[in-house]
């Protein structure tokens, strides 16, 4: 038994790393597309849609969940909010470096305990406060280079940060409905809704890449991010403990930034490695306080609920 668990959590560790590595990459498309990069995040979506179909039918199959409607005003917010997290996104990758524009994107973790405090009052630990200020003091790091540079300089990593603001959004949106739905609808029914979303922004765009090259960019854009790395960390994150998750977030941001240097040969300065090196700290001890209280909060709901045993007389 035992080492049909450590195979099962070996095979999820494996997938969370490959999704890391398949999502780090569709900065690469963005960049190397033919079409704009709203109509990049268009066809990101509408390709990635029949095979969504087929996960979601299979999926169906499978387990008798609810079936998923559009009357459900949060598969409509999903798919409004990672509209916004992908305009915002793929303009970023082409006014700052790709490494910047993700690891920015991936301060999601961030924002999301910060919405959730003024959303549900779920106020944060001082641990994770320190973490929002270790994250700030990084991201100046990363920035310094460009403060000279005028706001053009900085619109790039403005929009990356954006970009985690609405990914934040959906992030809770999506947890909210996979208490009810499998990922297979969830993914299929907001990327429909994104996708609708986008056209009209898209066609005021180059909509048509010109070649056959780049259509297979768009193609592996979409099964690259949009199919294959959010199934095989959704996939993952079924089998694994929580403590994994920071893993593929950092995979994620390191595989973008080797993408980068070795396809695009982008390179950051020392001052902005150092950085970026401090945010991903950041996220980390951002991650560990929540895992702390979510573990706290479980004791002590544990111990609310244990019988209380007589107490033995001293006689005894």
């Amino acid at each position: 038994m035992s080492s049909r668990i450590s195979r099962t959590e070996l095979l999820a560790l494996l997938a969370l790393f490959g999704g890391a590595l398949a999502i780090g990459s569709s900065g690469i498309f963005v960049r190397l597309s033919q079409t704009g990069p709203t109509a990049t995040a268009f066809w990101r979506g509408a390709l990635a849609l029949p095979l969504l179909a087929v996960w979601a039918w299979l999926e169906r199959r499978g387990a008798s969940a609810p079936r998923a409607t559009l009357r459900e005003p949060l598969f409509i917010w999903a798919g409004v909010f990672f509209a916004g997290d992908l305009l915002l996104w793929h303009w970023s990758l082409l006014l700052t470096s790709i490494a910047a524009a993700t690891l920015e994107a991936n301060c999601a973790p961030l924002l999301v305990t910060l919405l959730a405090w003024l959303l549900w009052k779920e106020r944060p630990r001082p641990a994770f406060l320190f973490a929002i200020a270790l994250a700030f003091g990084g991201m100046l790091l990363i920035l310094a280079p460009k403060l000279g540079g005028g706001s053009h300089a900085l619109l790039g990593d403005a929009l990356g940060l954006g970009t985690a603001c609405f990914y934040a959004a959906y992030f809770l949106v999506v947890a909210r409905l996979r208490t009810r739905y499998g990922t297979g609808i969830v993914m299929l029914t907001s990327t429909a809704v994104f996708t609708l979303i986008l056209l009209p922004l898209a066609l005021t765009q180059r909509f048509l890449p010109l070649t056959p090259h780049g259509w297979w960019l768009l193609a592996g854009c979409a099964i690259s991010a949009q199919v294959l790395g959010q199934s095989l960390i959704a996939y993952a994150l079924a089998h694994l403990p929580a403590t994994f998750s920071a893993v593929g977030l950092f995979t994620q941001v390191v595989a973008a930034a080797a993408y980068a240097w070795l396809l695009l040969g982008e390179q950051l300065l020392p001052v902005q490695m150092l950085g970026g090196a401090v945010v991903l700290l950041a996220i980390g001890f951002a991650l560990a306080a929540r895992r702390t209280a979510a573990l706290t909060e479980d004791q002590v709901l544990r111990a609310s609920l244990q019988p209380s045993m007589p107490r033995q007389s001293e006689s005894r």
